[in-house]
């Protein structure tokens, strides 16, 4: 079975894709990291907006999960993302 069978499968746009790949091969042993849009932005040179619809087409159909962080001051920090699938 290969790493990322599950979304060669779907029907995701590329952009999608390349940021699901980003994500899972970052993630740690419970499937989660915590790149900062900015850091996606740069390593996959893609805009910031197509980070951003990528991760809700993601989160849409299935693949991840998005939880919002904030820091003791109440300012927002990077998101937790959850592979699912």
């Amino acid at each position: 079975m290969s790493f990322f069978g599950s979304v060669y499968d779907s029907d995701l746009p590329a952009r999608s894709r390349s940021v699901y790949m980003y994500l899972k091969d970052r993630t740690n042993t419970k499937g989660e990291c915590w790149p900062a849009i900015s850091t996606l932005c740069r390593d996959l040179h893609l805009s910031r907006r197509t980070v951003q619809r990528a991760l809700r087409e993601l989160e849409a159909d299935g693949f991840l999960s998005t939880t919002r962080r904030h820091r003791e001051n109440g300012s927002h920090t990077s998101s937790l993302y959850k592979i699912l699938r």
